[in-house]
């Protein structure tokens, strides 16, 4: 079956209210096809009873799960492999420069989805710190049913041949059953939060690095605005802003300014481009 109209602007209007996401029409067979496992899970005959049953009678839980349904988004290891390439060839040699004195970086995921970005991090900062050097990986997703898969650690055999060399497989894996579970000495640097973009950020420490890659594609250009200047203020003053490769904030936050990281790019705030500007003048 279809999704009907009616049904169609019940979901696009709560996932827009509760996630910032803009469903524009068109989607109606995707909706309907997150929904259906939903539907069946909660014991309702189809999508349509389901979504009937909720517009009589809301139930937050219900309505969690759509949100969690429709902001599940693809992934997988090292993804998109150039920014990875960008943090061990360019970045990284001059944050351990800077940092020398403190020989510790924290790094984002923002919408880290199943984890596996947050743990690619982890794998090439392992790789490439020098030895009396720490981190901290914080992961954070909009959908708690993502936030508890990424805090256990563990893939399939078919997740883990995406993306990751077999040597890194051998070597920050180990076998859970028919799974694989991320080690502990791997996984005590990595935290999983739940929490919105689009919600006033809760109290964080600096990064040096964020990684907000394929997540500013779903918001409206005022709610792309508020999420960038949000990661301004916890981004650190030379530290670098990754997107991915269909985003960039020309034309939404002017406070950035597009800089070459490798074969790639990333953002800084202008104020830090600026102050490298002097200091190399």
């Amino acid at each position: 079956m279809t999704l009907s109209q009616p049904d169609f602007n019940f979901v696009s209007t709560l996932v827009r209210r509760e996630a910032s996401i803009v469903l524009a029409p068109g989607k109606e067979y995707l909706v309907e096809a997150r929904l259906i496992p939903v539907a069946r899970a909660v014991g309702a005959a189809n999508v349509a009873e389901f979504l009937a049953d909720l517009q009589r009678r809301p139930n937050p839980q219900h309505q969690r799960k759509i949100i969690d349904a429709l902001t599940t988004n693809e992934t997988s290891f090292f993804r998109d492999r150039e920014p990875f390439s960008a943090l061990t060839d360019v970045v990284l040699p001059e944050l351990i420069k800077s940092r020398a004195s403190v020989r510790k970086l924290r790094f984002w995921s923002a919408a880290s989805s199943s984890g596996q970005e947050a743990f690619s991090l982890a794998i090439t900062l392992q790789e490439s710190l020098p030895a009396g050097w720490s981190y901290e990986i914080m992961g954070t997703d909009i959908s708690t049913a993502m936030v508890e898969r990424a805090t256990k650690g563990e893939y399939s055999q078919v997740e883990v041949n995406r993306g990751l060399a077999a040597t890194q497989l051998v070597q920050y894996f180990e076998r859970a059953g028919a799974h694989w579970r991320i080690i502990p000495a791997l996984r005590k640097n990595v935290t999983f939060k739940h929490m919105s973009l689009t919600a006033p950020f809760p109290p964080m420490q600096p990064f040096d690095v964020i990684f907000l890659r394929n997540v500013l594609i779903y918001f409206d250009v005022a709610t792309k605005r508020q999420v960038l200047q949000n990661a301004a203020k916890i981004l650190r003053p030379d530290g670098l802003l990754f997107l991915g490769a269909a985003e960039t904030t020309i034309g939404i936050d002017d406070n950035y300014e597009r800089v070459a990281a490798g074969r790639t790019s990333a953002y800084r705030t202008r104020n830090a481009v600026a102050a490298g500007a002097a200091r190399r003048g």
